[in-house]
């Protein structure tokens, strides 16, 4: 299966090198570290053997799963939005992250959007090149269950141990193409390639100003290049692309997003695949 990852993980981690305390757990059962309770309403709701959570090399790894989930759902059955937590440890490695999951629907479907979100998450915990770190949620949404996609965002805050100034945030998107059980790619979505990343390039460029980034965004952030816009989500108003830390601006912006209208892309997008994201 192809999966979607986040391309970007070593330019993110030189630049937040000097990241510090953990983000806290906000949306998993437990207690935050301040001992506030969490609702149990947040906890996982997908049922998953315990081993598939294991990180290769991993010392632990548990999930959270809830009960009255179906294991063999309806194909005919809607999607539902779900998240599970899964945390352990490596030689150089915490994690404790919640990532979405969905359920219902066609199992291939199912398998393909939860399976990448994990991929996206295992990526973040095996790149550790030697170094101590901890990974901890910061956000996590099915952000889209449309007619014919659904899609996820995956945001893991990454603290450096011992820590440093503050935490550098990791983005990771999903997309599936539900009538084919298929990640989308931007080389889907644009048979030029080069052309829609032309585009995509042009858009930011007029939109950032408005954004956090303000004028001064760092125009390397967008050059038509496809890691530059690898992580996107489909909405009905158009693309919305997630721009990782220090990408288009300094860590003090935040994280920027921007949404590319549909009616801009239309010419350079595939017939198909533009009625695919846009439901």
């Amino acid at each position: 299966m192809t999966r979607r990852m986040n391309g970007r993980w070593t330019r993110m981690l030189a630049a937040g090198a000097c990241t510090t305390a953990a983000v806290l757990l906000a949306a998993c059962g437990g207690e935050t570290e301040s001992g506030t309770p969490v609702p149990e309403s947040a906890t996982a709701a997908t049922q998953m053997d315990a081993a598939e959570t294991d990180a290769p090399g991993s010392k632990q790894t548990h999930s959270q799963p809830s009960a009255g989930v179906s294991e063999k759902p309806e194909v005919s059955a809607p999607y539902r939005a779900e998240e599970i937590l899964v945390s352990g440890s490596t030689d150089t490695v915490d994690y404790d992250v919640v990532i979405p999951q969905i359920s219902g629907g066609d199992p291939a479907v199912v398998t393909e959007f939860n399976e990448s979100m994990r991929a996206a998450l295992e990526d973040w915990i095996q790149r550790s090149d030697d170094m101590s770190y901890t990974l901890s949620t910061q956000e996590h949404e099915v952000t889209r269950i449309g007619e014919h996609v659904v899609a996820g965002l995956l945001v893991a805050s990454y603290n450096a141990n011992p820590p440093g100034a503050h935490p550098t945030p990791l983005v990771a998107t999903v997309v599936v193409n539900t009538d084919t059980a298929a990640p989308i790619t931007l080389q889907d979505l644009f048979p030029d390639l080069q052309a829609g990343l032309n585009r995509l390039s042009e858009q930011a460029a007029l939109l950032l100003p408005g954004t956090a980034a303000g004028p001064e965004y760092f125009a390397d952030g967008i050059a038509p290049e496809t890691a530059n816009f690898a992580n996107w989500l489909p909405t009905p108003a158009g693309m919305e692309i997630h721009f990782d830390d220090y990408q288009v601006g300094p860590h003090a912006v935040g994280l920027v997003t921007i949404t590319v209208p549909w009616e801009n892309l239309t010419d350079v997008m595939d017939p198909y695949m533009a009625t695919v994201v846009a439901s």
